[in-house]
């Protein structure tokens, strides 16, 4: 068996109106959402598939690179490969990576978790992740909604200026009661430019928030700066969460090993896949702290996750995140369609827990037809325009980077 074809197709869908949002700082400006399909195909007629970093520069590393490579060889024996590469060229080959274990897995005719290690559970705990920049009552609104969906927890994102994000937090908990999950993701906090919440803001908001038990506070300081994570851990009871901005393996090494935060964040796409990974589990449980995936595009990025995190124990390997767009029921965000479209049929969540198909591979088919339906558009698909210093920012799907421009 030889693999004959490596395909990167990129899809977008965009905005029936460009989504307009105003925070502390300045306004946001979603104007479409981007999904890559990666498909592998072999002489033998099989095909594996995987999500991938939705995004031109990892399109180019593919067709120019990661393809040219893996032409001739067989996928089944993908660790002898020896690809090497630049760090973000083998970031990408880390995502396609996962669609050769997909069509192995295909070809054994076995979940891809079993190629992953093997599977300690069949399902995995999802929080629904929602709450954009909206007045205190929407987001108190949309939190009971989305517990009501069946979900443990609720995350949302504030940046509405220190009192309005405490009020938020506040009438949050006041709507879905004392047991639900509340995640709070910061990470407007620190790209607000002159306007970005100084440390002590920070200190006393987190202590202020912390009668309200917040899961965790995500991002609450710029990503990079480990010393003041551990500075504000030190200060307060409220759980930090960060990991989906560290470049490298270095700094997941350095956000575990330094005390900086309680959970340890990752993008599989665009950070490493599964063997940076593993690498980043085998810490979380040596340190005793807890792993939650980040997951901010299609379903099947949240299945692929699913299959790496069921190999490991809840108690390492916690939650997963599930992005609630509004083309569901009930609406939450904006719309999204193709995150549900991309595959042939629905996820199956059974009380707020992801549960995993036991069909070979991702164990869910693609459906291909989104391909022709969500033609690709250039270009940014978020843009930010800062008050001070007055600043245009364009934003593409890499999560890895603080602003792609």
């Amino acid at each position: 068996m030889k693999i004959t074809r490596v395909e990167s197709i990129l899809c977008s869908y965009q905005m029936p109106d460009p989504v307009r949002l105003k925070f502390w700082a300045g306004r946001r400006t979603i104007l479409k959402r981007d999904a890559m399909l990666i498909r592998v195909t072999t002489d033998s007629g099989l095909t594996g598939y995987a999500p991938g970093p939705a995004h031109e520069r990892a399109d180019r590393e593919i067709k120019q690179t990661i393809g040219p490579f893996l032409i001739g060889k067989d996928p089944r024996r993908w660790p002898e490969f020896g690809f090497a590469a630049g760090i973000e060229v083998m970031k990408t080959y880390r995502a396609v990576e996962i669609a050769l274990l997909d069509l192995v897995a295909r070809y054994e005719g076995c979940p891809l978790s079993e190629m992953l290690g093997g599977r300690k559970r069949d399902r995995i705990k999802l929080y629904g992740s929602a709450g954009m920049y909206m007045e205190p009552e929407q987001y108190a609104a949309e939190a009971r909604a989305v517990i009501d969906m069946g979900f443990a927890a609720y995350k949302m994102r504030p940046g509405m200026g220190a009192a309005k994000d405490l009020e938020t937090v506040a009438l949050m908990r006041q709507a879905v009661g004392p047991d639900a999950g509340l995640m709070i993701d910061a990470h407007t906090w620190w790209r607000m430019g002159d306007n970005s919440y100084s440390f002590e803001t920070i200190a006393k908001l987190v202590r202020d928030m912390e009668q309200y038990h917040p899961l965790w506070l995500e991002e609450p300081l710029p990503p990079d700066d480990h010393d003041a994570y551990r500075k504000l851990r030190a200060q307060s009871n409220v759980k930090l969460a960060s990991g989906e901005h560290e470049p490298d393996d270095a700094g997941f090494d350095d956000l575990i090993d330094s005390g900086a935060v309680d959970f340890v964040q990752m993008d599989i796409l665009c950070q490493g896949g599964v063997s940076s990974a593993r690498r980043i589990f085998e810490g979380v449980a040596e340190r005793s702290l807890r792993f939650a995936f980040h997951s901010w595009g299609t379903a099947l990025e949240v299945l692929a996750a699913a299959q790496l995190g069921v190999c490991w124990p809840e108690d390492v390997v916690e939650w997963l995140e599930y992005p609630c767009y509004s083309h569901r029921e009930p609406p939450a965000m904006y719309p999204f369609p193709l995150a549900d479209e991309i595959l042939s049929k629905a996820l199956e969540i059974e009380d707020g827990y992801l549960v995993l198909p036991e069909e070979s591979g991702l164990g869910i088919d693609i459906n291909e037809t989104v391909i022709e339906k969500y033609p690709f558009i250039p270009g940014p698909w978020s843009i930010f325009e800062l008050d001070s210093p007055a600043q245009t920012v364009a934003v593409t799907g890499d999560h890895s980077l603080k602003w792609v421009t």
